[in-house]
């Protein structure tokens, strides 16, 4: 059985805008954290309008899933000692579940290229 992927913002932004080398992972078994989500809302919210917000909202919203307190704090901690990198919140948060869970996090984000438990893709 293939490893569960947990998509980051930048892989939900690619899937949105159409990018092939993004949409397989439509076809896989996927997960993202409920504040990946809010995220990913944010930023289409802000580019597009509250229409498409919502309609990739509902879209995704069955593949959402709460964190625990206690990853957060683990991403908190995470985030801190990579303070010298650009790793937001959002994306410590979705890198602790994925390791946490043996889930593949997945993402573009070059911060991210080197470490481990990653699928790296760029655009």
């Amino acid at each position: 059985m293939a490893q569960i992927k947990c998509l980051d913002t930048y892989a939900l932004i690619e899937i949105s805008n159409g990018n092939a080398k993004f949409m397989k992972y439509l076809d896989l078994d996927f997960v993202i954290t409920d504040l990946i989500l809010a995220e990913f809302y944010a930023v289409i919210l802000r580019e597009y309008n509250e229409e498409t917000a919502n309609y990739w909202y509902k879209k995704l919203e069955p593949y959402s899933i709460s964190v625990d307190k206690l990853i957060l704090i683990e991403a908190i901690k995470f985030k801190y000692k990579h303070r010298k990198t650009n790793i937001s919140f959002f994306d410590s948060v979705g890198y602790m579940f994925s390791l946490k869970n043996n889930y593949l996090f997945v993402t573009g984000d070059k911060e991210f290229e080197n470490f481990n438990n990653v699928e790296f893709l760029k655009k």
